[in-house]
């Protein structure tokens, strides 16, 4: 017979990948990662876009008659024209952000600057670039529309995980909603984390981003606990395996699906950000990328590494389950020993699974084979007669 591939062997449990049992060590790794993320965020911080900070935008053409201006020559005439009116002023990177009546611009933004320097700083601009003055403009951005934003991304982060919370609790259990709402945390937490120690501008795309991952994450961590509930339903009726080891088979029966949809979802999202914004130089669209690169990819992993474990741990503690559990243990135990109970210190329910758990591996091992042929009926008459010894009169005398 033709073996079978890997996807197969994860969902009939061959391949045993023991991913609850190793939990401590996840757990070690999520708690490694929050602390950098933690630590990025709180020394470095976020390098916060003008949109959230405020500042002021200049636009330069990227091209002066037959001459293409490169990001780096825009971006060093910005910075001496502003820091000769203000030499304290900082100066963002030039981003490619598009055309503007069929002509190609740069995008540089810097500190906010009074009008008085602005006009100052666009004459010097274009003086230095050799453009036309109606081809430079400026644009003033206050920090009052960015801190909107902020709120409002917030009320509805709030808002969203209270639903989840919610539809969690009545779709499964509160354990589960826990459990998933840890992960999705640890997912957040990590973007973040990611996007802080990259240096990316917090941008309007960015807040899209992280409000996009929040659904995504959620899914694969929804597939994987629907798999748990089935195979885990009625576990205590049976002393076969432990809560652990059904959830163990569940993520190992949802591993190839998860991997195979992440990596899917990946694609696009890779090249948005490494085709995109690296090859193609369109910087709009870097911030957005990597926060869904990087919270997709990292939200199917805490899935599957992260959010299963956080439920056994808690079902762990569940009394129902800490005494299945010590059943199934004790019951390993005796068979390994040899010692089986009685049948008749077996009372009640608890008897009747026993009986069938201990038939389960006598009826599997006198199954045939598959292909096998039917053995032949062994006769049982005497002498090839019909008939035989189980046939004969009453008296068992012979005909004279």
């Amino acid at each position: 017979m033709a073996r079978q591939g890997l996807a197969a062997r994860l969902y009939a449990g061959e391949a045993n990948v023991n991913i609850i049992g190793r939990r401590k060590l996840w757990f070690i790794i999520a708690a490694v990662l929050v602390a950098i993320s933690i630590a990025s965020i709180s020394i470095k911080q976020f390098h916060l876009g003008i949109e959230f900070a405020g500042g002021t935008s200049f636009s330069v053409p990227a091209k002066v008659g037959d001459t293409e201006l490169t990001q780096a020559e825009v971006s060093d005439a910005v910075e001496r024209a502003i820091q000769a009116v203000d030499p304290g002023a900082e100066v963002g990177a030039a981003q490619r952000v598009g055309t503007t009546g069929g002509t190609p611009t740069y995008t540089v933004r810097a500190s906010a600057l009074t009008a008085q320097q602005a006009e100052q700083a666009k004459a010097t601009l274009v003086e230095d670039l050799g453009v036309a003055p109606e081809d430079v403009s400026d644009d003033q951005v206050s920090a009052a529309w960015g801190g909107q934003v902020t709120r409002q991304a917030l009320l509805g982060l709030v808002i969203f995980l209270v639903l989840v919370m919610v539809y969690l609790v009545v779709r499964f259990e509160w354990r589960m909603a826990v459990a998933a709402l840890s992960s999705l945390l640890l997912d957040l937490i990590v973007t973040a984390g990611v996007y802080s120690l990259v240096g990316f501008e917090v941008t309007p795309s960015t807040v899209i981003g992280f409000l996009t991952i929040l659904g995504y994450a959620l899914y694969d961590v929804v597939v994987v606990f629907d798999k748990i509930q089935e195979n885990t339903r009625g576990i205590t009726a049976s002393s076969l395996r432990t809560y652990n080891e059904a959830a163990n088979l569940a993520v190992n029966q949802t591993l190839m699906r998860s991997l195979n949809t992440g990596l899917v979802a990946l694609l696009p999202v890779g090249g948005l950000l490494f085709i995109g914004a690296g090859l193609l130089g369109a910087g709009t669209l870097k911030d957005l990328g990597l926060v869904l690169f990087v919270g997709m990819g990292f939200g199917v992993i805490a899935s599957i590494l992260f959010a299963a474990p956080v439920l056994t741990v808690l079902k762990d503690r569940e009394p129902k389950i800490k005494a299945h559990t010590a059943r199934v243990l004790a019951r390993r135990a005796s068979a390994r020993s040899g010692d089986v109970a009685p049948r008749g210190e077996r009372t009640g329910r608890d008897a009747n699974v026993a009986d069938s758990d201990e038939a389960a591996p006598a009826l599997a091992s006198a199954a045939p084979r598959p292909g096998s042929r039917p053995t032949a009926k062994r006769n049982t008459n005497r002498g090839g007669r019909p008939g035989g010894a189980g046939n004969r009169p009453a008296g068992g005398n012979k005909r004279r």
